[in-house]
């Protein structure tokens, strides 16, 4: 049995802004389904707090307030402890932003006092008498954790993991005086990155151990088009970089039991799901029509997820027979064009600005083709979603979209494994070429069928992935003793 903190900004259904949440809300399970002793670490958001059944630990020896509390991740066994700390975390709202849409100018500070709590943490020095094995950090936010950690006698080993690579925590070498951190961090070798200091940096240099959400992304962040300036690093780091593919709770993504459904169906009921491809045209103010095609979009408005690849083909998709529903929010240029095509043709396409659980669940249960042209996607959870549900995705072979969808071609067709539909350049034109190849498909109502069978039967959860962390925290905790 192994002791782990899992350090993380977001966890669902505490907190959530993205896919972090999701992994940080799901992988923790996991490992404890494994025998692991293993807890959260939090900042205590007074979102997250105000939905769990939380409670003060005991104050910390040698001071007057306790700085965490202490509950259960909701429905689970695992425990969660909220860093209380209302200067920096005690306001409402998105962790990150503030109601402007942009950056907290504090971040820095927030985080680095975050970092400096879970560093605490795992040297035991907050009167819980638990010190763990593995620290496992996650992101940016979390990236100073190794660094600190690294300048610590028996310390325990670190893992850092990259959801997404483009987003650092860079900041400037004010701010990184500010924050009083050793001299020495400001080096190449440490924190800095091109004149400003990188959060980042500090688990990428300092972690025992790398890894990221996908084998895919973790070669691709080897080279220029996705490395975001730090290929060299990681490449010079490369034997010590994984990609472990992230899993998804497969009770909670489940369409024969999913709470947020009005209607339920499985692989061997497939019919049913006409059912909820109807409730879904009608949340959406489309007409009925079972044979129409329907497509599909959750996910942010921005160009890394490929919108503008989907708004460059309006005009053209608008003159075929079919229906298009989005969900999400971003570039205000973007929510604009797209509010104006739903005027042009109310009939057949229908955006919902902002984020709905419910309809986002719909979308996958009725949806007949599920659009993620991304151009990068560390790993992607609606793809795995949208096979679970019986919705085909249709993706770029891009990172874990590469390694969780198996395309429709003439092979997979016949040996019966495709799942999905791929295309390789970001360009409207091959994201049409692929839309009009899984329009030809739905022409064919069995091969069709045939698809989403062996998408749904597809096993995504976490027990493989969970068994490969476990793995990679006994290579940390080697290469710290060594």
């Amino acid at each position: 049995m192994m002791k782990i903190l899992f350090v993380t900004s977001e966890v669902y259904p505490l907190i959530k802004t993205g896919g972090l949440a999701d992994v940080s809300g799901s992988l923790p399970i996991a490992l404890k389904s494994l025998g692991h002793d293993i807890r959260i670490l939090i900042p205590g958001y007074p979102s997250a707090l105000a939905q769990g059944a939380f409670e003060w630990v005991e104050a910390i020896p040698g001071t007057k307030t306790p700085k965490l509390q202490k509950g259960l991740l909701p429905g689970t066994q695992v425990p969660v402890l909220a860093f209380i700390d209302d200067i920096h975390f005690g306001r409402p709202g998105n962790p990150y932003l503030g109601p402007d849409g942009l950056p907290w100018p504090d971040n820095a500070e927030r985080f680095s006092t975050f970092c400096h709590l879970a560093t605490d943490l795992a040297m035991d020095r907050l009167g819980l008498d638990w010190k763990p094995d593995i620290v496992h950090c996650n992101d940016w936010q979390t990236g100073l954790i190794p660094a600190l950690l690294n300048d610590e006698i028996n310390r325990p080993a670190t893992v850092f993991t990259i959801h997404n690579l483009a987003y650092q925590g860079t900041f400037s070498h004010d701010m990184f005086l500010k924050l009083r951190l050793p001299l020495r961090f400001w080096s190449p070798n440490a924190l800095e990155f091109y004149g400003q200091m990188s959060f980042i940096k500090g688990g990428l240099v300092f972690a025992d151990r790398i890894s990221t959400v996908s084998p895919t992304y973790a070669r691709e962040i080897q080279g220029a088009e996705f490395g975001c300036g730090l290929e060299g690093l990681l490449t010079h780091r490369s034997a010590k970089l994984s990609g472990i593919l992230n899993g998804i709770d497969m009770a909670d993504w489940n369409p024969a039991s999913d709470p947020y459904l009005p209607v339920h169906f499985d692989r061997e009921h497939l019919p049913q799901r006409q059912e909820a491809k109807a409730l879904l045209q009608t949340a959406f103010g489309l007409p009925i029509a079972a044979k129409t095609p329907l497509l599909a979009w959750v996910g942010r408005l921005v160009e890394q997820k490929g919108i503008d690849l989907l708004v460059d083909l309006l005009p053209r998709l608008m003159a075929l027979p079919l229906q298009i529903v989005l969900i999400g929010s971003g570039d205000s240029r973007f929510e604009q064009s797209l509010q104006h095509w739903t005027k042009l043709f109310p009939d057949k396409f229908a955006l919902r600005l902002g984020y709905d659980e419910a309809r986002a669940r719909l979308v996958e249960a009725g949806t007949d083709l599920f659009l993620m042209p991304s151009r990068f996607e560390p790993c992607g959870l609606n793809q795995m979603y949208s096979q679970r549900y019986g919705a085909i995705p249709l993706v770029r072979r891009a990172g874990g979209l590469a390694d969780t969808v198996v395309d429709a071609d003439a092979v997979a067709l016949k040996e019966g494994t495709a799942t999905g539909l791929l295309f390789k350049e970001a360009t409207p034109e091959a994201l049409y070429d692929a839309i009009e190849r899984a329009l030809a498909l739905y022409q064919k109502p069995s091969v069709w069928r045939a698809i989403q069978k062996s998408g749904m039967a597809r096993d995504f959860s976490w027990a493989l992935s969970a068994q490969q962390y476990v793995e990679l925290y006994a290579e940390a905790d080697h290469d710290r003793q060594t």
